[in-house]
């Protein structure tokens, strides 16, 4: 799912309408959801037209036509009551004029901050001049997509701070390789970037689902995706943008509001399938407060709780993807608890430790854990399921990532490579990124007699592979059950074995500061030699 060079057109377009809302006093983070309310009727007057909508059109009243030939007040005042029905589904005297659940929920309290009726004329002559016919070719969800993204690359605040990559999203789908007739779940939305992936994944098998019988189609467009996202001006996004790439989900749409850390994620049916990038930090109460009993592992830390979640709530088989900082793989207490509950009951085969940068949150440090219920061999086995976890790192020695250095496919490639062989298949080393110019942690060395025979048999140095595996009972036993595994040393990393002792660094301290004080006391001396003169 990659935006194309008209598309990106477009959504610079689209973005540089930011600028005509900022003149009427709109502030930065609310630019897109000022511009996506008139947007999506735009978006929906043009699938209407080109024959990709039947369902969930706008009532008459309502539409495109019912704004574009207007000026001055009457403009904005008729734009204002658009929105109220759009919400209400009712006009100013009570009547219904529709009962769309959908719509509702998309224009559930949508207001205009609009003040000025020649700015909303300005947007709307902008939208009408943009070629839509070629837009249409591209897809028009993913032209919405592209302009969730450029808010996320631009804001760097609220939602924005950890906005997954696209790259990421979808190697992560490809990894999991979903299918038509599976149940695919996200239970942290956001804008539904992960489920209009895996829908994209699969229409690209099925021909776009024209492969499935009509059943079958009305599942992958109305039960196959299910998502919750906790505010609701993200889930008003999420819910276009399912709509604009053809998901329509149950009554709610795909992307249900609540907490899946609460009753809404106690009710969640079993899943063949989860993705998710859960939010970071703990709970402080409020809507986002964990709320639920059913957890074995009671903790503050959303992570950990979302982890246990999303585990429990796979079907026997069941694959999941999930992004988790650092701290979720080494923290102690509850969380080592999590981690050995979950390889207990699933197949955790898969670690890949991302690198820096990549998240708009600075200095976030994030990994994917690919995990699956039961074991390799038996999926309905609840004990012990983790016997190999396989680690690719790709973060160290990788360049700072940003806007300079923009992170894409082209870097999970390799991983992608060796990652979807299967199993009983896979075989260490992956060299990639000048990995064999790293220095190694020979302490992080599983001795297992497997890991010897494959260490034996490769002619390049398989320490300084960027692909590895680790036995249970090398994690177990050497790492504690943490899941911090890396063998690679940054090339600008300092080794505290080099550093010398406390004695001898405060030794170097003091005779720095001492010259340092020396110095100044120079200056001053000749400063005051040259007043007096």
């Amino acid at each position: 799912m990659s935006i194309t060079s008209s598309n990106s057109e477009i959504v610079q377009k689209l973005w540089n309408l930011c600028d005509v809302l900022r003149d009427d006093g709109i502030n930065y983070s609310d630019y897109v959801t000022e511009l996506v309310l008139l947007l999506f009727i735009k978006m929906v007057h043009e699938n209407t037209e080109a024959g990709l909508l039947n369902k969930h059109t706008l009532p008459t009243g309502c539409r495109w036509t019912d704004l574009n030939d207007k000026d001055g007040l009457n403009l904005l005042d008729d734009y204002k009551r658009i929105l109220l029905t759009l919400s209400t589904g009712k006009d100013s005297e009570g009547n219904t004029l529709h009962a769309d659940p959908l719509i509702l929920a998309i224009y559930a309290d949508a207001q205009t901050r609009l003040r000025e009726p020649r700015h909303l004329k300005q947007l709307i002559k902008s939208l009408d001049s943009i070629d839509w016919f070629s837009a249409q070719k591209d897809g028009l969800g993913d032209l919405y997509e592209g302009l969730l993204e450029k808010n996320a690359n631009e804001t760097k605040s609220g939602a924005g701070q950890y906005f997954t990559p696209r790259a990421l999203i979808d190697s992560m789908v490809r990894v999991i390789n979903p299918q038509a007739g599976e149940v695919i779940q996200d239970p942290a939305a956001g804008t539904a970037g992960f489920l209009i992936a895996a829908d994209s994944y699969i229409k690209a098998q099925t021909d776009d689902l024209y492969d499935l019988t009509d059943k079958q189609k009305e599942f992958q467009k109305n039960h196959a995706f299910v998502g919750v996202e906790l505010v609701p001006s993200t889930r008003r996004l999420a819910l276009m943008n399912c709509l604009l790439h053809g998901m329509e989900g149950d009554d709610e749409g795909v992307v249900h509001l609540g907490n899946s850390l609460g009753q809404v994620g106690m009710s969640l049916p079993k899943a063949d399938i989860i993705l998710a990038n859960p939010p970071f930090g703990t709970s402080k109460g409020g809507d986002a407060s964990i709320t639920r009993d059913d957890l074995t592992y009671p903790t503050s830390n959303k992570q950990l709780a979302f982890l246990q979640h999303i585990y429990r709530n796979l079907k026997p088989g069941g694959r999941a993807a999930v992004v988790l900082p650092d701290n979720v793989l080494f923290e102690a207490g509850v969380g080592t608890d999590v981690r050995r509950d979950l390889m207990h009951k699933c197949n955790l085969h898969t670690i890949l430790r991302l690198p820096t940068g990549i998240f708009y949150a600075a200095g976030v440090k994030t990994n994917v854990l690919f995990f699956t219920k039961g074991s390799e061999a038996d999926k309905l086995q609840e004990e012990n399921c983790t016997t190999h976890t396989w680690v690719y790192d790709l973060r160290t020695n990788m360049p700072n990532f940003g806007k300079r250095t923009p992170f894409g496919q082209q870097h999970l490639t390799p991983f992608e490579a060796v990652c979807r062989v299967p199993l009983a298949e896979r075989v260490e080393g992956e060299w990639s990124f000048n990995a064999e110019k790293a220095e190694v942690d020979t302490t992080v060395i599983d001795t297992s007699a497997q890991a010897q025979r494959i260490a034996d048999s490769l002619e390049r140095p398989l320490a300084k592979s960027r692909w590895r595996v680790f036995s249970r009972e090398f994690i177990r036993d050497t790492k504690g059950d943490s899941l911090d595994i890396s063998w690679l040393k940054d090339a600008n990393s300092v080794d505290v074995a080099d550093l010398g002792s406390p004695e001898e660094l405060a030794g170097e301290a003091i005779s720095e500061l001492k010259g340092a004080l020396a110095d100044l006391e120079a200056l001053v001396t000749s400063l005051a030699g040259g007043v007096k003169g």
